[in-house]
C-alpha cells in the first residue's frame, strides 16, 4: 500500500483464503445442535462467465474434476445460468457427506483461480434445510474471504428471513468468519440448491 493510498483512505483487499471452506463441516455440526439446520448435499460455486477459449477450457477442467470422482452420488456435476447471467457450477453428494462436497467447491475454485479466473469467481454455497423445509445457503464471498447466511422465505417470490441469518450469524461466529458488514449479504436468488 502506498502513501498515496492511505491519504486516499483505500485500503487493501482482503486476500481470498480458500482453506476457510474446510471450516463448513464443523460449522455444520454446530448449526445442527443449536438451529436444527442439516447439510441437503447440495452445493455450489457461482462466476461470471467469461467470452473465450481460455475460460471454456479452464471450465471444463474444473467440471472434468469433479466429474471423474468415482464416489460421487446422484448425478453428475451441473452447470446452470441463473436469470441474472451468472453461471454455477453444481456438485451434490449424500447429505452426510458434507467434507467431500467442501472438497468439491474448493477444487472448482482453486482450478479457476489457478488459471488466472479468480476474478470471475463470485461465491460459494452449501445449501443446509430444517425440519420444517427451511432452507439456508452458508455463502462464501470470494473476494472476502468471508461467510454469511442466507435464508430465502419459501413461496413468498423474493423475500428473505432476516431474523433467521441474524440468528445464525450469532451461532456461528465463532465457527466462521462470518462477514461483518450486512450490505454485503447480497440475496442469492435462484441458487442451486435453495
Amino acid at each position: 500500500m502506498g502513501f498515496l493510498d492511505i491519504l486516499l483512505g483505500r485500503s487493501k483487499p482482503v486476500a481470498p483464503d480458500l482453506d476457510r471452506l474446510f471450516g463448513l463441516p464443523s460449522a455444520a455440526v454446530t448449526l445442527e445442535a443449536t438451529a436444527g439446520f442439516t447439510p441437503t448435499g447440495t452445493g455450489a460455486v457461482c462466476f461470471a462467465s467469461v467470452e473465450g477459449a481460455a475460460f471454456a477450457e479452464a471450465h471444463q477442467e474444473a467440471q472434468a474434476l469433479l466429474d471423474a470422482d468415482a464416489e460421487r452420488s446422484g448425478p453428475p456435476v451441473e452447470v446452470s445460468r441463473d436469470e441474472y447471467g451468472y453461471s454455477w457450477l453444481v456438485s451434490r453428494r449424500t447429505p452426510d457427506d458434507l467434507p467431500a462436497l467442501v472438497s468439491d467447491l474448493h477444487a472448482v475454485n482453486s482450478a479457476l483461480e489457478g488459471t488466472g479466473f479468480g476474478p470471475q469467481l463470485l461465491c460459494s454455497v452449501a445449501a443446509f434445510q430444517d425440519g420444517r423445509q427451511r432452507h439456508l445457503g452458508l455463502v462464501y464471498l470470494y473476494k472476502r474471504g468471508t461467510f454469511y447466511p442466507f435464508a430465502p422465505l419459501a413461496g413468498t417470490g423474493e423475500r428473505r428471513d432476516n431474523a433467521l441469518e441474524l440468528q445464525i450469524k450469532a451461532v456461528l461466529a465463532n465457527d466462521l468468519r462470518v462477514e461483518e458488514d450486512l450490505g454485503r449479504w447480497f440475496p442469492i436468488w435462484g441458487a442451486p440448491g435453495l
